[in-house]
């Protein structure tokens, strides 16, 4: 069920690509996957996801349970770059520029977070409520929270870079490191915890970018986009 969510958007995108836009849109497809060159301070936004991750972590473990300490599980970043770079084909690569075309960024931000969401948290339901019982509902909602939010930087850095590659890397941050640090098997009331209280603090980082940067998400007076965000 896993390799079915990660495979949904990365085959629906580039159907979607060669159907609506045929050679073009793969052409755009692998300009962004090769931009590379954006900056340094731009890379620095993968440290996001560790840090607030180890911080929620030791906190919560400190505070609340010893079970919700940070650990160390190596495979997780090989994990999370799969998602990352699989994921975002669909994501960033397709669906966010045509998005975009019609409608505001901060707007695009919202409710292309709130599918993203959507299509993750089906399989987690099947596979998950009866063992969370009654606390599976904050655990969706923190996890709604943090994944608007996460898509709400991925956007922030993309609309400042033009870089797809860098979109898949954080998303790859993100679910890497909190396959790495968070404890696999912990007790559903403290998942349940711990999800919402992440979803917040990863809320706050968005609503800082946004208070920042203005709901275009860029200091520029003009946000430039590809042309193929334009048709």
């Amino acid at each position: 069920m896993g390799i079915a969510v990660l495979a949904g958007p990365f085959v629906a995108g580039l159907a979607m690509i060669y159907l609506v836009d045929n050679k073009s849109g793969f052409q755009a497809l692998f300009s962004g996957m090769r931009k590379w060159r954006v900056g340094g301070r731009w890379y620095a936004t993968l440290l996001i996801f560790p840090t607030l991750l180890l911080a929620v972590s030791l906190a919560l473990g400190a505070w609340v349970s010893p079970e919700l300490r940070p650990t160390f599980f190596a495979p997780g970043i090989l994990m999370g770059l799969f998602a990352g770079f699989i994921e975002e084909i669909g994501w960033m690569g397709f669906a966010y520029p045509k998005m975009r075309s019609k409608s505001g960024i901060l707007k695009v931000c919202l409710s292309l977070g709130f599918l993203h969401a959507l299509w993750h948290i089906w399989p987690d339901f099947v596979a998950n409520y009866y063992g969370y019982g009654k606390y599976w509902l904050p655990y969706c909602v923190g996890f709604f929270v943090h994944v608007v939010a996460l898509r709400v930087i991925i956007v922030w850095v993309y609309a400042n870079t033009k870089s797809l590659l860098l979109s898949q890397l954080i998303h790859a941050s993100s679910s890497g490191f909190y396959t790495t640090i968070v404890p696999i098997a912990i007790a559903p009331a403290n998942r349940a915890i711990f999800f919402p209280v992440y979803g917040l603090v990863l809320s706050a980082a968005a609503a800082i970018v946004v208070a920042r940067y203005g709901k275009r998400l860029t200091r520029q007076a003009m946000e430039i986009r590809p042309a193929y965000e334009q048709q």
